[in-house]
């Protein structure tokens, strides 16, 4: 049986978040700083569940545990990614995550984090942090040690539609009026280097990890190849925007009827755009913006038809 598993998220409060999910995607948000959308969690944190079929009300994580057929019996313990959506309505932290074995060492075995962007909306003018200056350890202390962050942090102007690649050891964060979908690795593991120095929710300044943030970063940063693979298909332009060691992930812009065929153990799909009709096996689903779904190892083919816009990831 090849059903589509269509999944609730999960929303997380954080201080820097806002009403943007609510206004762009229409989810029930919990309050007005809901800063994250996880849509396809197995994480212990936040683990999504299913709304359909045979399997509705069990958890990602159930379904990883109890049936890992769907998965194409994948030999790792944990359901490998993560997708969220993220409504930067103040600057994030300046952070930078582990490998994995860093994480494994260091966090009680997480996975280390490894993650992209796909900026969906921005304001104009909006920016983000990716990278650093230093070109040596010793000046990425001295700089750090001295709050000489306008030096050390590398800024990039973005637009909707822009596209990054975020390798654990990456110095990141995501600026103000910024909203974008990412696409990780299973793990809540996040090294805060700097926060502007301001209050959390309780006033108080929250904790920096500055020794940890050091022992992982990448010096000197070393920027990922930004360039992207386009293809045309009869009703759809895929384009590729990352083939790496944790997953690959791709826009898919369907304009018609575009048929695919399932090679991969199971693939993630968020709609982030418009509408269409999916049919697997001769059995029909519609899918409109906001929709977060996993096909299963046993979809061999799939068509989608309509006029929407997805991102679509796989390991």
């Amino acid at each position: 049986m090849s059903e589509p598993l269509f999944l609730k998220p999960v929303f997380q409060e954080r201080i820097w978040g806002g009403t943007a999910l609510k206004e762009k995607f229409g989810y029930n948000i919990p309050n007005d700083y809901t800063g994250e959308c996880w849509a396809i969690s197995a994480h212990s944190n936040g683990p999504s569940i299913v709304k359909n079929g045979r399997f509705a009300g069990k958890t990602l994580i159930e379904l990883w545990s109890d049936h890992p057929e769907l998965f194409g019996n994948q030999e790792s313990k944990v359901f490998p990614l993560l997708t969220k959506i993220l409504d930067a309505n103040a600057d994030l932290s300046v952070q930078v995550h582990p490998n994995d074995e860093y994480a494994n060492e260091h966090e009680n075995g997480e996975l280390g984090k490894t993650e992209c962007w796909y900026i969906i909306d921005c304001k104009e003018g909006a920016e983000l942090i990716y990278g650093h200056t230093a070109r040596t350890k010793e000046e990425f202390v001295s700089m750090i040690e001295n709050n000489e962050w306008d030096r050390l942090l590398s800024k990039v102007k973005i637009k909707p539609g822009d596209f990054f690649y975020v390798p654990s050891g990456t110095i990141h964060a995501l600026g103000e009026g910024t909203l974008v979908l990412e696409t990780q690795q299973s793990s809540d593991t996040t090294y805060r280097l700097y926060d502007y120095d301001r209050p959390g929710q309780d006033g108080k300044p929250r904790e920096l990890h500055i020794e940890k943030s050091i022992d992982v970063s990448t010096i000197p940063h070393r920027a990922p190849d930004f360039s992207h693979e386009v293809n045309s298909i009869p009703g759809a332009v895929v384009t590729t925007f990352v083939e790496a060691e944790f997953f690959t992930v791709q826009k898919w812009d369907i304009d018609g009827t575009a048929k695919f065929e399932q090679n991969q153990p199971f693939m993630l799909l968020s709609v982030l755009e418009g509408n269409a009709v999916l049919t697997v096996a001769e059995k029909s689903y519609p899918v409109e913006k906001g929709d977060h779904f996993i096909l299963p190892a046993e979809t061999e083919t799939f068509e989608m038809k309509g006029n929407a816009m997805l991102i679509a990831s796989y390991i």
